[in-house]
């Protein structure tokens, strides 16, 4: 909601700088497109961005080459694993001592060499199945949402003839910057921790390689950059100890344990009106569980 306002605020200025003498009018009509389609992006917009920022990207690091050992590891590790439901995903690896990864919205998922050398092979697997619990939980959306929004004030900014305007003119790098470094809210890593924990599950790997994974990574140290980005990997590797011994609940565990205590409560309390309410939507009586 907060972010509209800006938006809103934003266009009116733009409208008013297009009188201004030293405005170059077309930049400043771009940013008030810019603001407008941050809040009207379709999923079709989602991926040409995100296919757009990853090709940005792959320009600007070293990317390993199929024959690289870093690139066959990769393979050999996600060799089963390429789509998701309707989303493909398409993985590399970037020649870098960076200890990091990131997920693109249409299936782009890049690893850092760096991270390699410090993770064995199923804690390297959890941290692709957290990169791609981003994907599938549309975390990025919002992402590129307001990566459009802080394009649209750096195009507002270059349709003033100064120097900074020349240094806001390099706009599609800053929005593809913007999407590779994008810090997720707590609830987003949990929610993709989660998901790595189940992906890891699901394709019969050691689960607790999640939790050794974000031991290691913790061992950085908080003046590491990776913390800049990234929630406590201790509190992190806590939490999902803490599900894998049974003491507590993913959020899509506790989701459904409340669903199921309501549904519970109207079957009991309310029985004419539940049956009702199973007509009308029937996914009611469905075991939906994650």
């Amino acid at each position: 909601m907060m972010m509209k306002y800006l938006i809103l605020a934003f266009c009116f200025c733009t409208i008013l700088l297009s009188g201004c003498e030293n405005t170059d009018l077309q930049i400043a009509a771009d940013a008030g497109k810019d603001a407008v389609k941050a809040l009207t992006l379709s999923d079709k917009d989602m991926q040409e961005i995100a296919l757009q920022a990853a090709q940005y990207s792959d320009k600007k690091h070293t990317l390993a080459t199929p024959d690289n050992p870093y690139a066959k590891r990769l393979h050999r590790l996600v060799d089963q694993n390429l789509q998701d439901g309707n989303v493909r995903f398409n993985y590399g690896v970037y020649i870098s001592p960076e200890v990091n990864a990131f997920a693109m919205a249409n299936g782009t998922i890049r690893v850092y060499s760096g991270l390699m050398d410090m993770l064995n092979d199923g804690e390297l697997r959890f941290v692709i199945g957290h990169e791609m619990g981003h994907v599938m939980k549309k975390h990025i959306r919002k992402k590129i949402q307001f990566a459009y929004a802080v394009s649209a004030v750096r195009k507002g900014i270059a349709s003033q003839n100064s120097n900074a305007g020349d240094v806001a003119r390099s706009l599609f790098g800053g929005l593809a910057e913007s999407l590779i470094n994008a810090q997720f809210s707590q609830q987003e890593e949990k929610e993709a921790d989660d998901y790595g924990l189940v992906f890891l599950k699901r394709n019969k790997f050691k689960q607790q390689d999640a939790v050794s994974a974000l031991q290691k990574i913790a061992k950085l140290g908080k003046s590491h950059t990776f913390f800049s980005s990234h929630p406590d990997p201790d509190k992190r590797a806590e939490r999902l100890q803490e599900q894998l011994e049974g003491r507590s609940l993913s959020i899509e565990g506790k989701k459904q344990n409340m669903i199921g205590k309501c549904k519970a409560f109207l079957a009991n309390n309310f029985p004419s009106l539940f049956r009702q309410l199973v007509k009308w939507i029937p996914w009611l009586t469905e075991n939906r569980s994650h």
